[in-house]
């Protein structure tokens, strides 16, 4: 049995007692919000903080304000269960439903928060081991080592984002809300995440995510997210995909935005299949099958996840098609 490291834990009733909390401690301070992801990884010794400082006991992250008319706002810590059974979520951002829906198991979803979904850890099969299964490789770069496993000649961490909410909230045109005690700042989802797998946040330390905020969706607007992994619960994607679009009545794409996860190290932008389906119908099989090419094509998978790359690249290409299909009414 892996046991948690010793560390603080600190629990402020305000945003801003938190911020300071971590203005005080710098980076031997991590943020607690619902630990699906941090307690496990501390546990293997990948992330050992020496305080905690949980955001739990302040009312204000879990509130919500607007309404799907005007845009809404959700409170980082939205739990992904209460998302998954939103009825004015569903049917307005029905691809936020749909990957709160299919993130790990229901237990976990009462758990799990939007933002720490947003904020998980990028993973690597040489990374996401116990301390004894690292220590016997040598470690890698991500942590105690000096060099990526996956590919020992590259400068840079390869592991990969594996977040489900990411790539949605990406295609939706979402933004976030940054607080810290230097006051607040306010980007697009899309600019929270760098293209690295070590620091794959541009979030700063003394930084914490406090708001997702919706925007109103207009009544032609579709969205949908599918998902690849092992099994049909619990597991990480392997690849998923989020794609939003303005559609005409007869199936015309007027405006896109298709994002991927589980293939680099931030939610990967398939901005040439957007630009390819631009004015045309996605009731034509010839259309639907080269932009689905094309996803597939920035889908570069490498040896650190589930099943084999050639699988996956192949598989890339049918999940595209049927998130394309997906949009269609």
């Amino acid at each position: 049995m892996m046991r948690l490291p010793r560390f603080r834990y600190l629990a402020p009733r305000k945003l801003s007692e938190a911020a300071a909390a971590l203005a005080d401690l710098g980076t031997q301070a991590s943020v607690l919000a619902g630990g699906t992801d941090l307690l496990p990884n501390m546990k293997r010794r990948q992330q050992t903080p020496a305080t905690l400082v949980g955001l739990r006991e302040i009312r204000a992250l879990r509130a919500r304000s607007g309404d799907p008319g005007s845009g809404m706002t959700l409170g980082a810590l939205t739990r992904l269960s209460e998302i998954e059974h939103d009825s004015a979520i569903a049917a307005n951002w029905p691809a936020l439903a749909q990957a709160a829906a299919s993130v790990a198991t229901p237990p976990l979803r009462n758990m799990g928060t939007l933002g720490g979904n947003l904020c998980l850890d990028t993973r690597c099969s040489y990374y996401d081991q116990g301390p004894e299964w690292r220590a016997a490789i040598g470690y890698c770069m991500k942590k105690d080592g000096e060099i990526c496993w996956v590919a020992p000649g590259s400068p840079r961490c390869w592991a990969v984002t594996s977040t489900d909410t990411a790539p949605v909230l990406c295609a939706l045109g979402a933004e976030v809300t940054l607080v810290s005690a230097q006051g607040e700042r306010r980007i697009p989802v899309e600019d929270l995440f760098a293209d690295d797998g070590i620091e794959h946040l541009t979030k700063k330390p003394g930084e914490i995510l406090s708001a997702v905020h919706l925007q109103k969706p207009t009544p032609d607007a579709r969205s949908t997210y599918v998902k690849l992994r092992r099994r049909g619960s619990f597991d990480f994607p392997v690849l998923g995909i989020a794609a939003s679009a303005r559609l005409r009545a007869d199936g015309t794409v007027e405006e896109a935005r298709i994002f991927l996860s589980g293939t680099g190290s931030r939610p990967t932008n398939a901005a040439e299949a957007v630009a390819f389906l631009a004015g045309r119908k996605l009731t034509d099989e010839d259309v639907l099958r080269e932009a689905a090419e094309s996803i597939a094509h920035v889908a570069r998978p490498l040896q650190n996840t589930d099943f084999s790359m050639s699988w996956r690249k192949q598989a890339a290409r049918e999940f595209a098609a049927r998130a394309l299909r997906n949009l269609l009414p």
